[in-house]
């Protein structure tokens, strides 16, 4: 890992998450959210990965320590954190980015994988606070949160994803043309739901996965550079 461990405020406490920077040690910044294992290996790899692309990247830790390697576990984390203080943690995690020096220009995207790309979704719908969203297989937004995103935005999905069926996801393409919010979806044939993460063999899907890092790239640099 090339970051560190660090805790930023939000009103009546604070919340730890992991800080990587980019070897030119200034840019915009992007905050990565978790699946529901927590905050992994994984993500910490992506948040490293993101930096080294030119992007100051925030992982907050939403379990506040806690983690999972087995599903029925992490199902367990997953429903028992508060929604609402989640996305008021990811909000107070981009007003840190933005207070940060290394951070120039003051942009911040939000993305997430699974239950963390929903919460991207949501808290990009519920502020203004963020310059992008990027939502990796997270469930898409009903039409009245759909109606209130306008942040541009990426989708991407699985068209294996048993959990995430395309008309879910067809419909929220439709409600994000019908609110004009500038946006892509785009559904990897083949692809099931967590091909993206290259720690568990059984669903990843290499050729998906590198695609949409270099989609995600791109966009993040479109709105945020």
């Amino acid at each position: 890992m090339n970051g560190e461990m660090i805790t930023f405020a939000i009103q009546g406490g604070s919340v730890p998450g992991y800080l990587s920077l980019p070897p030119g040690g200034h840019g915009p910044a992007v905050i990565a959210i978790q699946e529901w294992w927590g905050l992994v290996g994984h993500i910490k790899d992506v948040a490293d990965r993101l930096a080294a692309e030119g992007f100051v990247v925030l992982a907050p830790d939403l379990y506040h320590g806690q983690s999972a390697s087995e599903p029925n576990e992490a199902k367990k984390l997953a429903m028992a954190l508060d929604r609402q203080r989640a996305i008021a943690e990811i909000t107070a995690a981009a007003e840190h980015l933005r207070g940060l020096d290394t951070v120039q220009p003051k942009k911040v995207g939000v993305m997430g994988w699974c239950m963390g790309g929903a919460l991207a979704l949501s808290a990009a719908a519920n502020s203004n606070a963020f310059d992008a969203a990027v939502c990796f297989y997270g469930r898409p937004l009903e039409a009245g949160d759909a109606a209130k995103l306008h942040t541009p935005t990426l989708g991407i999905y699985g068209e294996l994803d048993t959990g995430i069926p395309q008309s879910l996801v067809q419909a929220f393409d439709n409600e994000l043309e019908k609110a004009g919010t500038p946006h892509h979806i785009h559904t990897y044939a083949g692809a099931e739901h967590a091909f993206f993460n290259n720690d568990r063999p059984e669903v990843y899907h290499p050729e998906a996965s590198a695609d949409a890092w270099q989609r995600t790239l791109s966009w993040l640099r479109q709105y945020l550079a």
